[in-house]
């Protein structure tokens, strides 16, 4: 059988996470309109009955404004050099540019294989999409496809021209499994991704959770603790809001995912804690798994 790793790259907020769980055919990464969502590597994995694709989801790359957008960096390039080869996400509604233009150049430094496809086809109008791949084909890489993550469109061709570049070698996970990401990794970016539909401004960048705990109680009930932190005390009232009403709608929206998760009734308590200007301290970034 065919099967290998393929890096997804590209600038935030072009809808690398969305693409993967359209290929995946499972949420295995969470979404949102605002760019550096993606905060992690994470791994989906694409079953065929001849071949496996491993895509690996990683940071939007960017220019970085503290410890830890140099860290996501670091994360891209590391996680483009361990591929077999590497999907490169463009907006069908932004023009190319020099970000573009950038990773595009690395991609070609590093000899990667590559596919490029022109996403959100279906908001971008034909002139845009033909604009897009047009400016694209300049770079030369193996195959273009237009894509819709959101709709489903193409999804199954850009599967099909990346299996195409891999070499022959053994399925890396089991049939049933579509992410090695553990379940509280999983747990905690459900929570953040509620809060990342609600926040404004620059406080959804000062967020992170984690889960502390996490057991399964002789009444079947699974017990979790997270905790929401974030870099001033201004904001710990933002993310608790005006009688803990923002705190109650955002653990009941992540419990009913996370209960659909892992297939028990949950009772989830979320924490919020300051840790003053966390993104810029690496021995903060450390702890908090960056």
């Amino acid at each position: 059988m065919k099967s290998g790793f393929v890096a997804l790259v590209g600038r935030p907020n072009v809808g690398k996470s969305t693409l993967v769980n359209a290929a995946v055919g499972s949420k295995v990464a969470i979404t949102s309109p605002r760019p550096q969502t993606t905060r992690n590597t994470i791994r989906g994995v694409v079953h065929r009955a001849d071949a496996q694709l491993v895509l690996v989801d990683s940071p939007g790359l960017h220019k970085p404004r503290n410890a830890l957008g140099e860290r996501l960096n670091r994360l891209v390039y590391g996680t483009l050099a361990e591929a077999d080869a590497a999907l490169f996400v463009l907006d069908a509604t932004a023009p190319v540019g020099p970000g573009d233009r950038l990773i595009a150049e690395r991609l070609r430094e590093a000899g990667a294989a590559t596919v490029v496809a022109v996403n959100k086809t279906d908001v971008g109008n034909k002139d845009e999409v033909v604009s897009q791949l047009g400016d694209a084909g300049e770079w030369d890489f193996a195959a273009y496809v237009p894509v819709s993550a959101l709709t489903g469109e193409n999804v199954s061709l850009v599967v099909e021209e990346l299996i195409a570049l891999m070499p022959e070698g053994p399925a890396y996970f089991p049939a049933e499994m579509v992410t090695d990401q553990p379940e509280q990794v999983v747990i905690a970016e459900l929570v953040r991704e509620k809060y990342l539909a609600r926040l404004r401004e620059e406080l959804p960048h000062s967020l992170t959770v984690t889960v502390e705990d996490m057991e399964e109680r002789a009444n079947g009930i699974t017990h979790i603790e997270a905790r929401v932190i974030v870099e001033r005390d201004s904001q710990k009232g933002i993310v608790i809001g005006k009688g803990g009403k923002m705190l109650k709608t955002v653990g009941q929206e992540a419990r009913a995912e996370i209960e659909a998760l892992l297939g028990t009734r949950v009772f989830l308590e979320l924490r919020v804690r300051v840790e003053k200007d966390w993104q810029d301290k690496p021995q903060l970034l450390d702890r908090l798994g960056f």
